[in-house]
């Protein structure tokens, strides 16, 4: 059935204004966050601004492999804005921040030491700990790597699980990155480095044995690496490296492979032990990592029905935008 000519212009001023908004919306998730603090820009509005990146991916893309990767792309460039937002003001920040309670849980854990110390104790400074420090470190550095070779290599050998594993672990990154809002913590080092452990009083060393080696084989190329990669020092409850790692393993084991779940298990486990041992995290941290993977794999029935409806409402926009 032919349209009238006269709803022919409305549409195509519709599908425009659609479009441009969409356009609009990604540009602002990229420009924003590198003129918040010169311009003063609420943080609600930065959140608000890079969120709307994945959205109107959604709206613009045809629905494709590359439409998906773009969408965790884009997640994943709001995760990288937002979680540092709270240290955009770190005198607030530290006025609200958390230093003790991870401390007298790792203490109970540790049967009155602290893991990392006790580590730290046994094997940084024995026969091989030069060795250990580098695999230690080595391990953490990979895992700006690891989640996302897991989604890239779901989204090429079985992508019909891969819209759902890149959902699950981008609600790791979502979780995680509300808790770093709700709940500041400081990791171990900064406590130990601030006074909170103090080795005086309770035979407690902790020392952050990552910038000593990173110092050695990086040189003065190390601040600007280093200065990069820890916008926000106290982004530690949950570890999101643990976490992430996890849900990493769990979904390349989903997928189908069983070489790659291995070694997805083996890496998460390893990177477990190399972020107690170099000063990065508490157990206690893990843990909590480890209840956001679960949130995230039993809460995704209970968000689907929200889910679907702004599905729903994305498929309009689409309809709109393609001209249909």
């Amino acid at each position: 059935m032919r349209l009238p000519t006269s709803l022919k212009p409305r549409r195509s001023s519709k599908r425009t204004a659609v479009r441009v908004a969409a356009v609009g919306a990604m540009a602002a998730a990229v420009i924003v966050p590198h003129i918040r603090r010169q311009l003063k820009i609420p943080t609600a509005v930065t959140v608000a601004s890079t969120v709307s990146a994945p959205l109107a991916i959604a709206v613009l893309w045809p629905r494709s492999r590359r439409r998906d990767l773009g969408l965790f792309a884009a997640q994943m460039w709001a995760f990288a804005v937002c979680h540092e937002l709270p240290f955009d003001d770190p005198k607030r920040l530290r006025e609200r921040l958390y230093v003790e309670y991870p401390i007298k849980v790792d203490r109970w854990i540790g049967r009155g030491k602290l893991p990392n110390s006790r580590l730290q104790k046994w094997l940084h400074q024995g026969r091989y700990g030069n060795d250990l420090t580098k695999f230690a470190a080595w391990t953490h550095w990979f895992w700006f790597i690891q989640p996302y070779a897991a989604i890239f290599w779901i989204a090429v050998r079985n992508k019909e699980k891969f819209p759902e594993s890149a959902r699950q672990l981008a609600a790791v990154f979502d979780i995680g990155c509300a808790m770093y809002f709700l709940v500041p913590t400081a990791p171990p080092w900064w406590a130990a480095e601030n006074g909170y452990v103090d080795p005086k009083i309770a035979d407690e060393h902790v020392k952050r044995v990552m910038l000593e080696y990173g110092e050695k084989l990086w040189g003065p190329a190390w601040t600007r690496i280093f200065g990069t990669l820890g916008s926000n020092p106290w982004a530690a409850m949950p570890s999101l490296h643990f976490a992430t790692a996890t849900m990493a393993a769990i979904l390349l084991t989903d997928a189908g492979g069983k070489v790659e779940g291995t070694l997805g298990w083996a890496y998460a486990l390893s990177l477990g032990f190399a972020l107690i041992y170099l000063g990065e995290h508490y157990v206690t941290d893990l843990l909590a990592g480890a209840g956001v993977v679960l949130l995230a794999r039993k809460g995704e029935p209970v968000a689907r029905p929200i889910v679907e409806m702004i599905n729903r409402r994305l498929q309009r926009l689409e309809a709109i935008a393609a001209g249909g």
